[in-house]
């Protein structure tokens, strides 16, 4: 039997608009019926789901920034009841010296310090100080990204010579996770090894325990398998805070069910229907949609945005339309890309700088997009967190209801529309995610969703 309970159970703030679909994707695997918004939402009246999800465009902007809008996303999150909160961040560990996954996860701490749950085997003497605890834990096994001994891998790579280290915005030239949070904070940051998880939840209690006691306030935790993120998530069901990437959203759901606040949903993923014409829009620069675009360019029509010609003053988005009007014209899918090697993405931002460069990107492709939606696309396939986000607020989406998976980390989302407003379709990709036939993939699966 389930207890009575008003709002959400679950409140998440993510760093990319990508990586809040996959984290949704997970919890509506696990069956917790999720909505996600795009930025925090006005007003405080009562959104019906079992998670709650804020998409933020936060991962690069200035710190301070990042903090003021992940603790409004925490401010509203706690107004519609939620009971326990997750930061999420790329498996990757996307982020720079400075932050910012260190610098959000200290002051969700301090928001959160008069809330925080702790295990009654700490005395009132442990207790004091030591509250205040989260652990980071990026792993994705599912999608290759695994932790050992607190080195992030990619597969077989080290994260840093995995082509992380060549990202334009967050270049990741350390593998060691420890290392790289504890330049990003004060807190003092230590490790749950993979063998303490191989003894179970009660080990992983103990070394939550221990680290506390120790000072630590953030812990990577290693995890090599989805057993490994099943087990933290349990460990997990009484912290208040948890960060880490969407697999560390694989155990919640269970712990809700423990607490008989949560029933077994079948339908947690179900859609409305759409109807309209398909185009793909790829702004990334990863290997995996380098790849998923030369697919598509094998047998589909692809129309290449070349930044360089934006900066010019050429009339590049007139350009584009006018492709993608001639070919939707037949009801054909398009896709219109900036994806570009990385040595090609080095040469535009010698010339105009790296922010610039990918600004100028996004605005290219949400201008884009705009006029799309014109011509009568409203099922959108969209590869790049940055560009997804743009993409999204130009389209003036505010709420999606997360549907099921088309590739590990990727679901099908569908908008809450008010009566009047235009509904969309809607696949949203980070970079690194899905198949090399992930777009053709992603328009079979909203067009039959729309069926």
């Amino acid at each position: 039997m389930t207890t009575a309970r008003t709002g959400a159970l679950l409140g998440c703030i993510a760093d990319d608009f990508t990586g809040a679909t996959d984290l949704a994707n997970m919890l509506v695997r696990g069956g917790m019926r999720t909505v996600q918004t795009i930025g925090v939402p006005r007003g405080d009246e009562p959104v019906e789901a079992d998670a709650l999800v804020v998409a933020m465009k936060s991962r690069t902007i200035p710190v301070a920034d990042a903090i003021a809008q992940a603790l409004a996303a925490l401010d509203w999150l706690r107004a519609q009841g939620c009971r326990q909160f997750f930061f999420k961040y790329c498996s990757t560990f996307d982020s720079t010296d400075a932050g910012n996954i260190g610098p959000v996860a200290d002051a969700l701490l301090d928001a959160l310090s008069d809330s925080f749950a702790v295990e009654s085997s700490l005395t009132s003497e442990q207790q004091t100080g030591a509250d205040a605890f989260t652990i980071a834990c990026p792993a994705f096994p599912e999608n290759g990204r695994t932790i050992y001994r607190g080195h992030l891998f990619v597969r077989d790579l080290l994260l840093n010579e995995s082509g992380m280290e060549h990202h334009p915005l967050t270049p990741m030239t350390d593998a060691n996770l420890v290392r790289v949070l504890q330049q990003q904070t004060a807190s003092k940051v230590g490790l749950v090894r993979y063998d303490v998880l191989a003894r179970g939840v009660m080990a992983v209690h103990e070394a939550f325990n221990a680290l506390r006691r120790d000072g630590v306030r953030m812990a990577i935790a290693d995890a090599l398998s989805d057993d490994d993120l099943y087990t933290l998530g349990e460990a997990c069901a009484n912290l208040t805070l948890i960060t880490g990437g969407s697999g560390m959203a694989l155990g919640l759901p269970e712990n809700f069910r423990r607490a008989g606040l949560l029933t077994q949903t079948a339908d947690a993923g179900q859609l409305p229907p759409v109807e309209g014409l398909s185009a793909v829009l790829a702004g990334s620069a990863s290997k995996a949609t380098n790849a998923q675009v030369a697919a598509w360019r094998e047998s589909r029509p692809a129309f290449r945005i070349d930044p360089l010609a934006v900066a010019r003053g050429e009339s590049v988005v007139e350009e584009a339309l006018a492709f993608a009007r001639e070919h939707l014209s037949s009801a054909q899918p398009v896709l219109i890309y900036a994806t570009a090697t990385p040595e090609e993405v080095k040469v535009v931002q010698r010339e105009l700088g790296a922010e610039a460069a990918g600004h100028l990107v996004e605005s290219t492709l949400a201008s884009i997009a705009r006029g799309l939606r014109e011509l009568g696309v409203r099922k959108f396939v969209v590869a790049g967190g940055e560009t997804s986000g743009a993409v999204v607020q130009t389209l003036g989406v505010h709420t999606l209801r997360i549907g099921a998976q088309i590739d590990p980390g990727v679901p099908a989302t569908a908008t809450i529309a008010n009566k009047g407003e235009t509904r969309f379709a809607l696949a949203l990709k980070s970079g690194n995610f899905g198949s090399v036939d992930f777009f053709a993939k992603a328009l079979r699966h909203l067009n039959g969703a729309s069926t």
